[in-house]
């Protein structure tokens, strides 16, 4: 095959000069650190064959959106419960799938205990392909061993550079591709080195094209930076239809795997997993693993329902406050945004007289999950108030609502939904917003699936009758 005529140029991102080669200083702009190696075509079709050629740019055609006849493809499911909930019920044909976490998380065993479900599945048997670019052929085999599935017809191939593994995906047209790392990738087009800017950003690019033109699904597997987020340029986010990340404390046997990126799914979807010596177990029943049940009531702890995409999770918040030894008073938060804990603690001390200024206040979402959602506020608060009065709450009650500056609580979304998990695990009492009651009862008690429903308009009201319990 001829070789394809490119040249390597350097753009500044500030003026859009270019350089033939990287210097610190732009010439045109005086501008710092604003070069970026960038690829320039200059290859006819004739030079090019295969998978490459038919991944060449080609004359753009204008279509009418009404013209275009929009066929969902059918799903291929992975054989895993737990992630096709979060895919939003499987692989799509031609998707690119980005996976981030720390290392050491459970990705590659994810991923590999996929494949394997994919490669024995009786019914529909799924050609399939593993690209390791950090490990060699034997340390993939000895993960195998270990979870017992070294006996499995997994195609595998260690290499990092994009286009032999582009001549491999041509001959053997796989329909799944792993490709482990994105960022041990690299292309002889570019002169910079593996992982840098440019070689992710255009190997990410070309994956994409070669998923797209053939319908193959490609899952990458992308490295984190120490503050959490995804590494390479945030473009890469962009490139790929769906973003999972694999969250979890490697201390700990649990991991989520959630999305926050999903072109043919819902966002903040959760699934949950539990790490054990044969590989990645999924957890069918998750709110039960939020959820202490304590032998006796204790102060500090307080259950809410929170939503995580289409799932509804019940999250146990404790909180623990103590008088503060020496210094200011400390804040930690944990799961929780500690900016909202120093709103409702002022609230709480605003209308309903209780002061935490002396005190350090400590809260934790049990189970190493993640809130965002305001639905987190009234259980909070209560939970604080139950640590400085040293009043337990009751052992069956649920709570969730949201907590506004004046001390009013708000109503939040699918209350019925929140209700409804709960009384599956037999809570029997629950503290929801007054707008969160059914329309068609009258009153602030009320019963609904064996549920003691209390609504409250304000927060001094939830924890006036935490006191008469």
């Amino acid at each position: 095959m001829a070789a394809v005529k490119s040249k390597t140029v350097f753009v500044c991102q500030s003026c859009s000069a270019e350089v033939l080669r990287w210097q610190g200083q732009c010439p045109q702009c005086g501008e710092w650190n604003t070069l970026q190696e960038q690829r320039s075509f200059k290859a006819s079709m004739n030079q090019r064959s295969g998978l490459q050629a038919s991944l060449a740019p080609t004359s753009p055609e204008v279509v009418i959106l009404g013209d275009v006849n929009a066929v969902e493809s059918p799903r291929q499911q992975t054989g895993i419960q737990e992630l096709d909930r979060v895919l939003g019920g499987g692989i799509v044909p031609g998707a690119v799938v980005l996976l981030g976490g720390d290392p050491g998380i459970g990705k590659s065993t994810l991923l590999l205990q996929s494949l394997a479900a994919l490669v024995v599945n009786p019914s529909k048997l799924v050609p399939v392909l593993y690209v390791t670019g950090e490990e060699s052929a034997q340390q993939v085999a000895l993960r195998a061993r270990r979870l017992g599935m070294q006996a499995l017809p997994i195609p595998l191939l260690a290499e990092t550079r994009l286009e032999t593994i582009l001549t491999v995906i041509e001959a053997r047209r796989p329909l799944v591709v792993v490709i482990d790392s994105i960022q041990t990738m690299y292309t002889e087009t570019l002169s910079s080195a593996p992982g840098s800017v440019a070689q992710v950003r255009e190997c990410a690019a070309t994956l994409t094209r070669m998923a797209k033109a053939y319908g193959i699904s490609v899952i990458l597997v992308g490295h984190v930076t120490k503050d959490g987020t995804l590494a390479g340029p945030r473009v890469l986010e962009h490139i790929v239809d769906t973003v999972l990340y694999f969250e979890g404390d490697t201390h700990s046997s649990f991991r989520l795997v959630r999305a926050i990126k999903n072109r043919f799914g819902a966002v903040n979807e959760l699934g949950v997993f539990s790490m054990g010596e044969s590989g990645l177990r999924e957890v069918n029943n998750p709110s039960a693993l939020f959820v202490s049940r304590h032998p006796q009531p204790v102060a500090g702890s307080a259950v809410m329902a929170t939503l995580e995409g289409t799932r509804t999770l019940l999250v146990e918040i404790q909180a623990l406050t103590d008088e503060a030894q020496t210094g200011p008073a400390r804040r930690l938060s944990v799961g929780l945004e500690s900016s909202r804990l120093s709103l409702l603690l002022a609230v709480l001390n605003r209308h309903v007289g209780v002061a935490t200024g002396h005190s350090d206040v400590f809260v934790n979402a049990v189970g190493g999950v993640k809130i965002t959602e305001p639905a987190a506020d009234l259980a909070l608060v209560l939970a604080v108030y139950s640590s400085l009065t040293n009043r337990p709450l009751p052992p069956n009650l649920v709570v969730f609502g949201e907590v506004g500056l004046s001390g009013e609580v708000r109503p939040v979304q699918r209350g019925q939904e929140r209700l409804r998990e709960a009384a599956k695990l037999g809570f029997k009492q629950a503290i929801v917003p007054m707008l969160n009651l059914p329309s068609k009862k009258s009153g602030k008690n009320t019963v609904i699936d064996g549920i003691e429903l209390v609504g409250v308009d304000r927060v001094e009201e939830a924890c006036e009758w935490i006191k008469q319990q």
